[in-house]
Formats: C-alpha cells, structure tokens, sequence
C-alpha cells in the first residue's frame, strides 16, 4: 500500500522544485531582456558613430579600403 504521508512529501519536493524553477525561468527572461536592451543601445550607437566617421571624412579621402575591417 501507498503510503500518504510520503506521497505528500514527494508533491511537496516538486512543487518546490516548480517554484524555484519558474523564479529562476523568470529571472533569466529579465537578464535577457536587458542584455536585448543593452545589445539594441550598443548597436544605435555604432551605427551613429560609424555615420560620425564617415561624415568627417572629406569625400575624395574616402576609400572602400577604409570600409574593410582590420581582420581582412
């Protein structure tokens, strides 16, 4: 026979187990939402500087040499 004191304690262990696991699914949503965020500024703020550079740049000094990143 099953006993129901010990069939109350296991429920008990995985409803725990179930909190805990939506605090933390939770959590780490609300990191990644705010790395999203931060990845959105970075990238608004690249784009701005990369559209800076080029606007200083006089027109004839302009290369597509200049476009190439370093690792090429």
């Amino acid at each position: 026979m099953i006993d129901p004191a010990a069939t109350d304690h296991r429920l008990a262990e995985v409803e725990a187990k179930l909190a805990f696991a939506e605090d933390l699914i939770d959590a780490l949503n609300k990191t990644v939402f705010r790395q999203q965020e931060q990845l959105d500024l970075l990238q608004a703020q690249l784009r701005a500087l990369h559209r800076q550079l080029r606007d200083a740049l006089p027109a004839e000094e302009r290369n597509l040499r200049d476009e190439i990143p370093p690792h090429y």
